[in-house]
């Protein structure tokens, strides 16, 4: 009888382990992303969810206040407001609100924005059917531009006892210097955040 060769099973054991290492760093590089999607398609941890429009309106006059909160990163040289501080809005109703940026400094730059809803549990009944955050912008030195939110609150929210009370929710907005289509920040030192209005 053959005794076992001692060199195959450590070849064997460097493979599962070399494999799994592999897999981690995958599953770590995959983690951002797939969390990014949980989010968006439940609304958990108060990230609005991104869909179509309701195909029939709903029937009802109950309806939310909607404030929207603008924020600038101290790293990146933009004013940034919503047309409106607030809007009411119907339940199931498709509504577009604009905001405006622009960019104070002397040279192009790029940014993106990224955003929440408070409070958190209402990000699963936010619908964003269209949202300038969706992709990042590259604003010329002085240049203005009118970007706009299309979203609507689904009726829903009136079924879930946690948020059947609610009378009012906040959009918040933050721009972050871009590259990729990402969100630029430094892990030294996070930039701090202005609310820069114009």
């Amino acid at each position: 009888m053959a005794s076992p060769n001692p060199n195959r099973n450590v070849l064997r054991t460097a493979i599962a382990c070399g494999g799994l290492a592999l897999g981690m760093i995958g599953l770590a590089f995959a983690s951002a992303p797939l969390y990014d999607a949980f989010c968006k398609a439940t609304g958990y941890d108060g990230t609005p969810r991104q869909g179509p429009a309701l195909a029939v309106a709903a029937e009802t006059t109950d309806s939310l206040v909607v404030h929207f909160d603008t924020n600038v990163a101290s790293t990146l040289p933009w004013t940034f407001r919503a047309e409106s501080r607030s809007v009411e809005a119907r339940l199931g109703e498709t509504r577009t609100v604009f905001f405006q940026v622009r960019n104070g400094g002397t040279t192009p730059s790029t940014g993106v924005a990224t955003f929440n809803v408070q409070p958190g549990l209402m990000g699963g009944y936010f619908v964003k059917i269209e949202c300038f955050c969706f992709k990042e912008q590259t604003l010329q030195p002085g240049e203005t531009l009118d970007v706009p939110v299309v979203f609507y609150v689904d009726p829903d929210v009136r079924k879930d006892s946690n948020t059947a009370h609610l009378s009012e929710m906040t959009l918040s907005y933050t721009y972050f210097a871009s590259k990729n289509g990402e969100p630029v920040t430094t892990a030294a030192a996070a930039p701090s955040v202005n609310k820069r209005n114009f």
